[in-house]
């Protein structure tokens, strides 16, 4: 079974955070109520970043929902790096950053069939600024929307300056289901989407977002013009 398909209070990569803190706070309840409290406090810490909660993914097909928890930074209209593999058409890149606070469970944006996974190793640069997405570490997943071969979109996790670890638990071909948790960035990062050819963004920069529930686009739309990308530095 697919741990994704599986409710948990954390994601999987808390359990040995979690659990080596209790442990040892634990241990220090033998000889030190002061580092007792030290490590449980810890170890609530680790639990709050690594949480999973429930979410309530909207079931109309033709909507897009944010992958992530955070604040949208950046939205941009260009072409898709070749590396992608989504064409040669302009599109909309919305961007979100994750700061240290936010839910850090990442969950697919649409139903679909994996494509393509690309990893890419980089540095580690302030995820909160725009050639993150060119120079940091990152992993893109490419879905067929829907199972539409013909409809592709990515959407990517991007370490930040606290950010050393990706972590993708699936892999190429596998179904996903709309809002079903797929990864988890460690500790701080951000995430690139690019929406389907013709779908205009439905957030604003500096609009908060809920992974699997905030609907970033609707494939129902008809498209519509903006001046200008929108970036914030």
């Amino acid at each position: 079974m697919n741990y994704s398909n599986i409710r948990s209070f954390i994601h999987k990569e808390g359990y040995i955070f979690v659990g080596c803190s209790l442990g040892i706070a634990l241990i220090c309840l033998l000889f030190s109520v002061a580092l007792f409290w030290i490590f449980f406090i810890i170890s609530l810490c680790f639990f709050f970043f690594f949480r999973n909660p429930s979410r309530v993914v909207p079931s109309d097909t033709n909507l897009i929902v944010s992958p992530v928890c955070g604040t949208v930074c950046a939205i941009t209209s260009d072409v898709p790096p070749e590396e992608l593999g989504l064409g040669n058409k302009k599109r909309y890149k919305v961007s979100v950053f994750l700061s240290i606070v936010d839910v850090h469970v990442n969950r697919s944006p649409v139903a679909g069939k994996i494509k393509k996974i690309l990893y890419s190793p980089g540095k580690f640069i302030d995820a909160g600024i725009e050639k993150s997405s060119l120079f940091n570490e990152r992993n893109t997943i490419i879905i067929e929307v829907n199972g539409d071969e013909n409809n592709l979109m990515s959407f990517s996790q991007i370490a930040g300056t606290l950010a050393r670890r990706i972590v993708c638990d699936v892999h190429e071909g596998e179904l996903l289901s709309k809002g079903e948790v797929y990864g988890i960035i460690k500790f701080g990062s951000r995430s690139d989407i690019w929406l389907p050819v013709g779908v205009t963004p439905l957030v604003c920069i500096g609009q908060k977002t809920i992974s699997g529930e905030t609907v970033i686009g609707d494939m129902s739309l008809p498209e519509f013009a903006i001046r200008e990308a929108v970036i914030v530095p």
